[in-house]
């Protein structure tokens, strides 16, 4: 069991109970999963960018990524229906909280003038979506070995009901926002 998953259900849910006032343990917000995505829009040229994102998926999450492709043809952007246009991973369970605890604890503090994340990436409902500008900010990605340096964006899907839940959740679990 991850540390993160552990420090939950022992210290995080109770506490979770105690402050919103939940009667069911069923009603506390929890994780559902972590979905990481990379856009790649050059695949309708490049063949080869495909592998190279696929390589890189695999190495942050331990997870085959999956290929999303576009759902019709914009004649402007030379798209068919059809085609590849990016890659994506749902991580649930044990793989979910080994990738936060890593984005956490060593992917953030890598940042440069890092001063939290911000907290309006939250979409109402408490799941919260996170981008990065580069791939090399994961550790197991060597720079020297990279193609092209792509951005990815990270989902956090929660149970929570509102945003503020969801902060409260992510905030127990570690997640340094932003003070302003």
């Amino acid at each position: 069991m991850a540390v993160l998953q552990e420090k939950y259900q022992k210290e995080i849910l109770p506490k979770l109970m105690e402050t919103r006032g939940y009667k069911n343990i069923m009603e506390a917000p929890r994780l559902v999963k972590i979905s990481v995505g990379i856009g790649l829009g050059e695949a309708i040229t490049n063949a080869k960018a495909l592998e190279s994102a696929e390589k890189d998926l695999t190495a942050i999450t331990g997870q085959k990524p999956v290929i999303t492709r576009s759902k019709k043809s914009i004649a402007n952007f030379k798209l068919r229906e059809n085609m590849p246009i990016g890659m994506k991973v749902t991580l649930r369970r044990e793989r979910m909280y080994d990738l936060l605890e890593r984005l956490i604890g060593v992917v953030l503090p890598r940042l440069r003038e890092f001063h939290g994340i911000p907290r309006t990436g939250f979409d109402g409902r408490g799941n919260y979506t996170l981008g990065f500008k580069e791939q090399t900010v994961f550790p197991e990605i060597e720079y020297e070995k990279i193609e092209k340096v792509r951005g990815l964006e990270i989902t956090i899907v929660t149970t929570a009901k509102t945003d503020d839940d969801g902060r409260l959740l992510l905030e127990m679990l570690g997640m340094p926002f932003s003070k302003d």
